[in-house]
């Protein structure tokens, strides 16, 4: 499957995108019933998800004679190396936070990470943020205040430990939006590259854990790890970048909520957690600011015109980019 969009008929090719697209998100929704099905640490999970995604790609790979794209060399290695490290630690964070908050709750809030990209965006690239998006930025935060559930109980109640989930989501959607960055500093590093190496950093460096950890016993539990890698990871991506090569920039911006929406209806279906009237409110608020922000971003590529190719592009708003 290329990046570029496929040959054919424009509609029927962006309607092939926009399912695809979709059914990636709703597929990354039931990333955390597999994470707590398999009743791992995180970081046991996460080393599985790499181990298995990183078989899963290089079997893609291999199948669809892309494997020559993981042949890297100094800067663009140097960035897949990175952007490695950064998503094993944004892995490890947002498991880690799903066990102390819901899955949810840590899908909404992790999903903050355009909102990062847009502040590292401006101060380092120093891209102008239009009163728009900076008005986006503000409603955001609300939302994502609203979202977090601390605002529905007194503050003597919050538990600790849900504090801490969420302060550990704030860092992993951190962690990465630095990934995006690196990613459009890298242009000549493609999207299977970039998801290839990340799996194999997180695989050789995470490699010691469950040797000292322990090993999950041989059942059920290593059928939901492998699911996390092969499905969340090695079909995911396939699904999700499938989409975007098909999709306009504007498309890819409604599409991307779909896997918070799918998380927080499946944590509702298997579990029986729901949000609450707030929190619901703050998820709306945080859609609606997003989609503004990145469909000003759109806007605003469209009218750069020649000038954008001379220059690294504007940071993406898409956090599914460049994922899974």
């Amino acid at each position: 499957m290329s990046d570029q969009a496929t040959a054919g008929g424009p509609a029927g090719s962006e309607r092939q995108g926009l399912w695809l697209m979709a059914a990636g998100g709703v597929l990354l929704g039931t990333l955390g019933v597999f994470l707590e099905e398999a009743g791992q640490p995180p970081m046991t999970a996460v080393w599985f998800r790499c181990a298995f995604g990183l078989l899963a790609l290089l079997a893609w790979g291999a199948a669809s004679g892309r494997l020559g794209e993981l042949h890297l060399r100094g800067r663009m290695l140097a960035a897949a190396l990175g952007a490695g490290v950064l998503v094993l630690l944004n892995w490890v964070t947002f498991f880690a936070a799903i066990e102390r908050t819901s899955i949810g709750v840590a899908t909404v809030v992790v999903h903050v990470q355009p909102i990062w990209v847009m502040l590292i965006g401006a101060w380092w690239w120093r891209e102008r943020v239009s009163p728009r998006r900076a008005v986006a930025v503000a409603v955001a935060l609300v939302g994502l205040a609203l979202a977090s559930g601390l605002l529905d109980v007194r503050p003597a109640a919050i538990d600790r430990a849900y504090v801490i989930g969420l302060l550990l989501c704030l860092g992993g959607s951190l962690s990465y939006a630095l990934v995006t960055l690196l990613a459009k500093a890298a242009q000549g590093v493609g999207s299977f590259a970039f998801a290839t190496w990340q799996c194999g950093v997180g695989t050789v460096l995470l490699a010691w854990w469950p040797w000292a950890q322990g090993w999950p016993p041989v059942g059920t539990a290593w059928g939901w790890l492998a699911g996390l890698g092969v499905l969340h990871t090695g079909l995911a991506y396939v699904l999700l970048y499938g989409g975007m090569a098909r999709l306009p920039t504007a498309r890819i911006a409604v599409l991307q909520f779909v896997y918070p929406g799918a998380a927080v209806i499946v944590d509702l279906a298997v579990y029986g957690r729901a949000l609450t009237p707030v929190q619901t409110a703050g998820v709306l608020l945080m859609g609606l600011a997003l989609w503004s922000a990145n469909r000003s971003a759109a806007q605003g590529d469209g009218r750069a015109g020649k000038i954008a190719r001379r220059r690294p592009a504007p940071a993406s708003l898409n956090p599914l980019d460049p994922r899974p």
